[in-house]
C-alpha cells in the first residue's frame, strides 16, 4: 500500500546533521516496531509505520500546520520542530529521552497517546496521536496539546497521514499575521 499522495517524498526531509544526530534512526525492523507498541502501550498507525520504514524520524521541511483556533504559537498555525522515529536509540523518538512517557511524567501531558512532534517552544506545546476515542487499537487522530493554556487540545487532523498531507511553509501565513 502506499500513502501521502501528493507529498513528495524526497523534498519532505532536511536532512541536516542536528536532524540526524538528534532525529533520524536507522529503518525500523518488524521486531522494532512490536516492542515500541508493546513498551507504549499502542498500536501505531499503517501510515505512520510505512513513512518511518521510508525516513525514521527527522525534520519536515514543510513544518507547519494550519488551525481554525489560536493557539500559544500562532492565531492560525502550529509549528513543528521534528517528528519522532521509531526506536530508542535518538533523543527525539518515540522510545527516546523525550518520549511520552517524558512529557507526561515530567512536564504533566495528559495521558491521551503518544507524542509524535515536538515544537519550537521546548516543551510548552506538543503534537500527539490521540487514542480517546479509537482506543490503543484504533486510528488515532493528531491533536496539538498546549502547556501554555491549561494543556488545551485542538483537533488537527482526522488520522497521520492527513497530518502529513497537511503541512506546510510558514510562509502561506506571513501575510495573515500582519
Amino acid at each position: 500500500m502506499s500513502y501521502f499522495k501528493g507529498v513528495d517524498l524526497d523534498r519532505f526531509w532536511d536532512d541536516s546533521e542536528y536532524a540526524k544526530e538528534e532525529y533520524i534512526s536507522d529503518s525500523p525492523t518488524e521486531e522494532d516496531i512490536s516492542k515500541l507498541e508493546r513498551d507504549l502501550g499502542y498500536k501505531l498507525p499503517a501510515s505512520y509505520i510505512w513513512l518511518m520504514k521510508k525516513h525514521n524520524g527527522g525534520i519536515p521541511v514543510k513544518d507547519c500546520y494550519p488551525t481554525t483556533v489560536p493557539t500559544s504559537w500562532s492565531e492560525n498555525h502550529i509549528a513543528i520542530s521534528g517528528i519522532y522515529g521509531i526506536g530508542y536509540s535518538k533523543s527525539n523518538s518515540l522510545g527516546g529521552d523525550y518520549s511520552t512517557e517524558f512529557w507526561m511524567e515530567e512536564w504533566g501531558y495528559p495521558n491521551i497517546g503518544i507524542a509524535i512532534c515536538d515544537c519550537p517552544s521546548a516543551g510548552h506545546d506538543m503534537v500527539f496521536l490521540d487514542y480517546r476515542e479509537c482506543g490503543p487499537e484504533g486510528e488515532p487522530c493528531v491533536v496539538h496539546i498546549d502547556q501554555e493554556d491549561d494543556y488545551k487540545i485542538t483537533w488537527l487532523a482526522k488520522d497521520f497521514e492527513s497530518f502529513i498531507q497537511g503541512l506546510t511553509t510558514d510562509d502561506v501565513f506571513e501575510d495573515v499575521n500582519l
